[in-house]
């Protein structure tokens, strides 16, 4: 039964490029003030620094920043960084963490991984900022944490399914990152002049270009990174109408389109203009249009 139960469990647990989120290392130190400051150091993997307690200061890429006591700061591959301590003493945490990629891809919500790669585009319109490192110190903090103690500690240990355990904490982890550094991209949004709007509108490009493959409002808003609740007022107050009633009226218009070439079955225009069945393309179409398709199809070849 085990044996079958694994696999399912770590199928489930690859994100949208195939990935399985891995910790490479956690490591748990007490640095004081007296210590020599840390020489620049360069690591091939993400690294997930939370302070416990005290401060220090960050030299990351050349740029600084003292981070307090329920900090977590993600340094990106390949960059260089330092610390030093500031108050007496820092209670420090630290996990190394990665995506190993499996044969078989699966498909699934966008991930910390996909989040990342965004983050660190260089195209303006699709920039979360150039940041060498991520910074959280928000609602998600006290979670975070937790977790990492759990991870600390289970990689310290050798309790049953030890390793199946580990992939369950590091996946935790993962979505509490995610949706953490959801919150803050949309907190950002507030006092980014026009970046909203920038957002909106390439979501609105998204739609134009997959409405008719059956897309949904909440994959437009995964596409730039929104809560679906974020993007829906936002798309409103730039576009005058929801994601919803938009994405609508391009079926619709692609169904009345269709609808004037009368050698197209009227029951297969609907996968055509995007909707998932003939049921539901006949209930909106109606809806709509004050008429069924084929009532339609009559008027306009009279006309």
């Amino acid at each position: 039964m085990f044996d079958k139960l694994l696999p399912v469990l770590e199928d489930s647990m690859k994100n949208d490029n195939g990935s399985m989120p891995v910790v490479f290392e956690g490591l748990e130190r007490i640095r004081e003030k007296r210590e020599t400051p840390s020489e620049m150091s360069v690591h091939q993997t993400h690294e997930m620094f939370y302070l416990r307690s005290g401060k220090i200061e960050f030299t990351i890429d050349g740029v600084k920043r003292i981070i307090e006591k329920n900090t977590t700061v993600i340094i990106k591959p390949g960059i260089e960084h330092k610390i030093r301590v500031i108050s007496n003493c820092a209670d420090t945490m630290v996990l190394y963490f990665g995506f190993s990629k499996p044969t078989s891809p699966t498909t699934a919500a966008p991930s910390l991984e996909s989040f990342l790669d965004f983050a660190q585009s260089t195209d303006d319109e699709r920039s979360y900022g150039n940041d060498p490192f991520i910074v959280l110190s928000g609602s998600y903090k006290k979670t975070i944490s937790n977790i990492m103690e759990r991870i600390v500690e289970e990689k310290q240990g050798d309790a049953y399914n030890h390793e199946l355990m580990m992939e369950i904490l590091t996946v935790e982890l993962m979505l509490t990152l995610s949706r953490a550094m959801k919150k803050e991209w949309e907190d950002s949004l507030l006092v980014r002049n026009g970046k909203a709007r920038e957002l909106v509108l390439i979501a609105r490009d998204f739609i134009d270009e997959n409405y008719e493959r059956g897309i949904t409002v909440a994959e437009a808003a995964s596409y730039v990174f929104l809560s679906q609740g974020y993007f829906t007022r936002a798309f409103r107050e730039e576009i005058g109408v929801s994601p919803m009633a938009y994405l609508m009226k391009k079926k619709i218009d692609k169904a009345c389109e269709l609808l004037e070439n009368d050698e197209i079955k009227v029951s297969g225009i609907a996968s055509q203009a995007g909707f998932s069945s003939p049921q539901r393309f006949n209930v909106a179409f109606k809806k709509h249009m004050g008429m069924t398709p084929l009532e339609y199809r009559k008027k306009m070849t009279r006309s």
